[in-house]
C-alpha cells in the first residue's frame, strides 16, 4: 500500500499565495463587471454629463453629435460604460490589492503604504476634475472658434462631431489628467522606498520641466491651452513631491 502524496512544505506557501491571488483577481473582475453593468444602465446620463462642456462652449447654439456607423453609438456606450465601470470598481480593486499585500508587510510598512493607497484615487479625481471643469471649457471654445458662417462666394464651416470621436477624446483627456496628477504619489512613494531623495528631485528639476512639457504635448489635444493647463499643474505637483520627499526623509 503506497503512502499518500504530500506537498513539499516549501511549496505550500507559494500555492496558498497563488490560490489567494486567484481569489482576489476574481473579486476584482466581478467588481469591474458589476461597475460596467451599473454604468451601462446610466450610460445616457454619463453621456449627457460628458457632452455638457461642449454644449456650454457653444453658447446656447443648437448642436448635434452624429454617428455614421449603424453600431457606432452602441459600441460607444459600451466603451463608456466599461471606462466608467473601472472607475467605480477601483475602490474594491484597491481593497483587494491591499488585502493581498498587507499580510506580507510589517506593521510600520503597512502604516507607510496605506496613505499612498488612499491618496491615489484622491489625486486622480483632482486631475479628472481639472480636465472637466477647467480644460474642457477653454479647449472646446478654442476648437469651436474655427467655425465659419456663410458669406457670398464662400461655404460655411460647422462642427458635426461624431459621438465616438468626441467621447474618446473626452475620456482620453480625463484619464491623462488623472494619471498625470499621480506624479507626487509615485515620487514620494519612491522616496519612501529609498529609490529617490529630495536632493535628487531638486537637481533633476530642469530636466523634469522639459519632460513634463513633452508629456503634456503627447497626452493632451493639439492646442497650446490644453498643454499648458496640464504642464503647469504638473510642475507644481513636482515641487509638492520634493516637499513630500523631504517630509518622508525627516520621518525616517
Amino acid at each position: 500500500m503506497t503512502e499518500p502524496e504530500t506537498l513539499d512544505p516549501l511549496k505550500q506557501p507559494l500555492l496558498a499565495h497563488l490560490i489567494e491571488l486567484r481569489q482576489r483577481l476574481i473579486y476584482s473582475l466581478m467588481a469591474v463587471l458589476g461597475g460596467f453593468a451599473l454604468s451601462y444602465v446610466f450610460a445616457p446620463q454619463i453621456y449627457e454629463f460628458l457632452v455638457r462642456p461642449l454644449a456650454m462652449a457653444s453658447g446656447g447654439e443648437p448642436r448635434t453629435l452624429i454617428y455614421t456607423g449603424l453600431t457606432e453609438a452602441f459600441i460607444t456606450y459600451v466603451k463608456l460604460a466599461l471606462w466608467t465601470g473601472c472607475f467605480v470598481a477601483f475602490p474594491i480593486v484597491a481593497a483587494q490589492i491591499w488585502m493581498f499585500v498587507a499580510p506580507g508587510l510589517y506593521h510600520n510598512e503597512r502604516k507607510a503604504f496605506l496613505p499612498f493607497l488612499i491618496a491615489t484615487p484622491v489625486f486622480f479625481l483632482m486631475g479628472a476634475s481639472m480636465a472637466y471643469y477647467v480644460v474642457f471649457p477653454m479647449a472646446w471654445k478654442f476648437f469651436l472658434s474655427f467655425e465659419k458662417f456663410a458669406s457670398p462666394g464662400t461655404l460655411p464651416i460647422h462642427l458635426e462631431a461624431r459621438v465616438s470621436e468626441y467621447l474618446s477624446l473626452s475620456m482620453t483627456v480625463i484619464f491623462a489628467f488623472g494619471l498625470a496628477f499621480e506624479l507626487p504619489v509615485v515620487l514620494v512613494l519612491l522616496a519612501r522606498a529609498g529609490v529617490l531623495s529630495a536632493s535628487k528631485l531638486s537637481s533633476f528639476r530642469r530636466y523634469a520641466i522639459v519632460l513634463i512639457f513633452i508629456a503634456a504635448a503627447v497626452l493632451t489635444p493639439p492646442d497650446l491651452i490644453s498643454m499648458v493647463s496640464l504642464a503647469v499643474p504638473m510642475m507644481l505637483l513636482y515641487e509638492l513631491s520634493i516637499f513630500g520627499a523631504k517630509w518622508v526623509e525627516k520621518r525616517k
